[in-house]
């Protein structure tokens, strides 16, 4: 029981910062390279499509469970500490959650890309 709760606080502490990410991809105070590191991460996270489906085995949740945590560990540690500490007191306040259109639309484009990839490589082999 004690681990469910520890999950359960963790995961929403995940979800806070992700807001928070969103809101410092805006933020004036925010260094440029963190702003596109927290952007990026923030559209993925809130993309309501995955790079990798989570239908694929093992890797389909490679993504939820490493991926997008270490990129959030990555972007906090690219913003002031001060700074960060207000986004995430901010983001916690904040009753709506950010439009994931930018992440859906970054990874259908990475799927396209690689489908017309894919068919030029196999048009060669014919």
């Amino acid at each position: 029981m004690r681990l469910i709760s520890k999950a359960k606080i963790w995961a929403k502490s995940l979800k806070r910062d992700i807001v928070a990410l969103w809101l410092a991809a805006r933020d004036t105070r925010v260094p440029w390279y963190a702003k596109v590191v927290a952007g990026t991460v923030a559209a993925y996270a809130l993309s309501p499509v995955d790079l990798i489906p989570d239908f694929i085995p093992v890797l389909g949740y490679l993504d939820d469970l490493v991926i997008v945590p270490l990129g959030i560990l990555l972007a906090i540690r690219l913003i002031p500490v001060a700074v960060m500490s207000e986004l995430r007191e901010e983001a916690a306040r904040r009753i709506e959650r950010p439009s994931g259109r930018g992440g859906l639309i970054f990874i259908l484009a990475v799927w396209l890309a690689c489908i017309i990839f894919l068919a030029l490589a196999l048009r060669k082999l014919a």
